[in-house]
């Protein structure tokens, strides 16, 4: 990691100011620098399609590489038992051993804020209020609901509906109440989407789009139909009426959701994903303890797709365990880097948002609950995994995986030292039991769809702490000093220090939102400590 970098880079503009040049003067705003008129910028969408790609680029910061580490690398890629870090990083204390870094957790909230709510406010500018191209606007709501559930998802309430608002205190609104500006802002844009893809054609956004969609108003509506499905299976435990409401909602919608392999959201970054070169360069994150319990446990041909085997171990993969001890030393970082790398799933300048699979995932679980989603639960557990299969390029090994009722994942051990050694705690076997309890049945989906989703360790964070599963190892040191516990992990990060400097009164009225102190053991709104049944 480039911490000399990130010493000197000033990056964290307060919320406030962001806001600030985003509202007050919108003529200000779309004014180009380098002295190009407003009819120029507006050739072939100019003026549009700069602020949407810096949004694309937000979401899962592809340049450069080292926003992307503290944005998501060093919080849910770790925490949801993806990856691990060999390097002691701040001391031997930080993050993995649940001593939080503010420093680096507040980096997905002013990315948030400065690169995606600042120009999907400049879109908005030049097609809603202008009465202009619906269907530009329909996808900015899109993309607005999938960058911004991942906020929430990290810091509970945030700035959602006054975040355009000229007032001086930027309040902010409850996790429950996003959520449910969410839902809404997804049937605008699914109702526009949709009358656009009735008329037939591709649209007039192609050259805004930078996905694999490339325009398409069906996939887009798609899209949106299978975020709803995400979010409402989100809040099942609190709200669980909306829950099913919203995902029968989106599986009955006239385009549905993602079902063929081409559905699946691909952001075409014109940049390799970051974790390739923070795991293949900078050898600071390898495979986890977890990874490796479970991908060589149950014999998952993806392991050679998701991970190298290790140099230092030829021919074998090795993980690291998550919350260990390690000196921020260099020594202490050589003894375990050479363990298995991030692999070719990374090789790629597409980074993948949301998949075919986890939809199929989405929709066993919400069959498993009584919903209606199509067929039953263990069809679409299959289905699930033979998606992922083919998204991996590995159709032909999938039918003997799914049938497979005996594997399960294996103890882990540490060859440097046996003190992280670890008995397998996510002991279920792969092939669907019609006779096995709603338990164990959600276990085995949520254990999937945790392996079809890597390497997006945010969303696997995110339904771990909602499910919690898989099962993870714990940690083997807890730096916290009894803040966070050991068997419940980190449930949250605390608002930005951005946030402090540049809206302190509004930040207080999202800590008043929180049910518990600023820090990493408050649950979020929808993270409840209920049973999944």
């Amino acid at each position: 990691m480039k911490l000399n970098t990130i010493k000197k880079t000033v990056y964290c503009l307060s919320l406030l100011a962001v806001i600030a040049s985003c509202t007050s003067d919108f003529e200000s705003i779309n004014k180009n620098q380098q002295g190009a008129t407003d009819e120029l910028l507006a050739q072939d969408f100019g003026n549009i399609r700069g602020p949407l790609k810096v949004v694309f680029n937000g979401v899962f910061k592809q340049d450069p590489v080292w926003m992307y580490q503290v944005q998501q690398n060093l919080q849910g890629d770790i925490w949801s038992g993806y990856m691990a870090t060999p390097t002691g990083f701040a001391g031997g204390s930080n993050n993995t051993q649940y001593n939080l870094i503010n420093g680096w957790n507040g980096f997905a909230w002013d990315i948030a804020y400065v690169d995606i709510m600042a120009n999907l406010l400049k879109v908005e500018h030049q097609t809603k209020t202008k009465g202009l191209y619906p269907e530009i606007y329909a996808m900015s709501l899109v993309l607005k609901v999938e960058a911004m559930h991942r906020i929430a998802d990290i810091y509970g309430p945030i700035v959602y509906s006054q975040y355009s608002s000229e007032a001086a205190v930027k309040k902010y609104d409850s996790q429950e109440d996003v959520y449910n500006q969410m839902f809404a802002e997804l049937d605008e844009a699914v109702t526009q989407l949709s009358k656009s893809a009735d008329a037939g054609g591709k649209s007039i956004i192609a050259s805004s789009d930078l996905s694999n969609y490339k325009g398409d108003y069906a996939k887009w509506a798609r899209f949106a139909n299978s975020l709803r499905l995400r979010l409402a299976m989100r809040i099942v435990k609190k709200n669980p009426t909306l829950a099913k409401t919203q995902a029968e909602k989106a599986v009955s919608q006239k385009y549905g959701v993602m079902q063929g392999q081409g559905d699946t959201f691909t952001f075409l970054s014109g940049f390799k994903n970051p974790v390739n070169e923070v795991s293949s360069v900078w050898a600071d994150i390898c495979m986890s303890a977890d990874m490796e319990s479970n991908l060589v446990g149950y014999g998952d041909p993806r392991i050679a797709v998701y991970f190298n085997t290790s140099t230092q171990f030829p021919g074998k993969y090795k993980g690291i365990r998550t919350g260990i001890e390690i000196a921020d030393k260099p020594e202490a970082k050589a003894l375990r880097s050479d363990f298995s790398r991030v692999g070719k799933v990374v090789n790629t300048t597409e980074t993948v948002w949301m998949s075919t699979a986890e939809v199929y995932f989405l929709r066993a679980e919400g069959a498993l609950r009584g919903w209606n989603m199509g067929d039953t639960a263990g069809n679409l557990y299959n289905a699930g995994i033979t998606a992922s299969f083919v998204q991996q390029n590995l159709a032909g090994e999938a039918a003997a995986y799914i049938a497979n009722n005996t594997k399960m994942p294996v103890d882990y051990v540490d060859p440097v030292d046996a003190a992280n050694n670890g008995v397998a705690v996510n002991k279920v076997t792969i092939a669907w039991d019609n006779a096995a309890s709603n338990e164990v049945k959600l276990q085995k989906i949520i254990t999937q769809k945790w392996i079809a989703g890597f390497p997006d360790g945010q969303e696997a964070w995110s339904e771990w702490r909602r499910t919690g599963y898989p099962k993870l190892f714990p940690v083997v040191v807890n730096k916290s000093n009894g803040v966070i516990g050991t068997a419940t992990g980190v449930r949250r990060t605390g608002f930005a220090p951005s946030e402090l400097a540049g809206n302190p009164e509004g930040l207080k009225t999202g800590q008043a939102l929180l049910g518990g102190p600023d820090n990493g053991a408050t649950r979020l709104w929808w993270d409840t400590t209920g049973p999944n049944f």
